[in-house]
């Protein structure tokens, strides 16, 4: 029988003006760190952990090296870990749960972008397939649904602002218990969306993004950091080479 403890302990962060932190890991070490430095849960980015794999994002990395990296990080750490697993890997729902569960992960995230062409998938497609993750998961996994509307927008996000939020009431009736309009970075209409939404908002930091504080005030209930503290730490990695190659001193600066 599955410990739902963790998915519970995990939902119960997701608290609307008190958001969940995530700095996203993607291996053991960078887990520990998260863990080691008081944040209440670790979320995998799985760019950063294809990448980390050799592998290109995007669904490239196959699926059991990706589970494999996940039950890794849930070792490796005492907080609930909830896992980036694009749009499942072409896994049938049920599979895709039973796999993750035996990692011992406590939630995930699934994005409504195809993997195989880069567009928007169908709305009821996707709304059909978090329901059916969520039938076969019951409460032992906190579903992150991601919304792509402004990752695919080439204008103002305001122009598709009602699909972003038509897409996230879909899929929180689907049985979402967060949603995550990736790449929304305006905080009117953040907060436009947390009040349209009314469920649990999950926002990506970065840069332009406002401030964690500033999140809080707007009711965003998680942020995310994504892939930004690996491509921080290869940043790092690099300069400190180039130093080293150059006959300076790589821990200078």
């Amino acid at each position: 029988m599955t410990d739902s403890r963790p998915a519970t302990a995990l939902r119960a962060l997701h608290r609307p003006g008190d958001p969940l932190i995530l700095p996203n890991a993607w291996d053991a070490g960078s887990a520990r760190a998260v863990a080691a430095a008081g944040f209440p849960a670790v979320a995998t980015s799985s760019a950063a952990v294809a990448e980390s794999l050799g592998h290109a994002d995007g669904e490239a990395t196959p699926v059991e090296e990706m589970l494999a990296a996940v039950a890794r990080v849930v070792r490796s750490v005492p907080v609930p870990v909830t896992a980036d697993l694009e749009r499942g890997y072409g896994l049938r729902p049920a599979e895709l749960v039973d796999r993750l569960l035996a990692t011992g992960a406590a939630g995930l995230n699934l994005e409504d972008s195809d993997p195989r062409t880069g567009e928007l998938c169908d709305v009821d497609e996707q709304a059909g397939l978090l329901a059916a993750v969520r039938a076969a998961a019951g409460p032992d996994l906190v579903v992150n649904a991601r919304v792509d509307v402004f990752l695919h927008a080439t204008g103002d996000h305001a122009a598709v602002f009602d699909e972003a939020v038509r897409r996230a009431r879909r899929y929180r009736a689907a049985g979402a218990d967060c949603v995550y309009p990736i790449l929304l970075a305006d905080p009117e209409l953040i907060g436009r969306f947390v009040a349209a939404v009314g469920a649990p908002v999950n926002v990506l930091l970065r840069a332009g993004t406002p401030g964690v504080a500033e999140l809080a005030r707007l009711g965003v209930a998680r942020v995310s950091l994504g892939s930004g503290v690996y491509a921080a730490a290869r940043q790092r990695a690099a300069a400190m080479l180039a130093a080293l190659a150059a006959g300076g001193d790589p821990f200078a600066g």
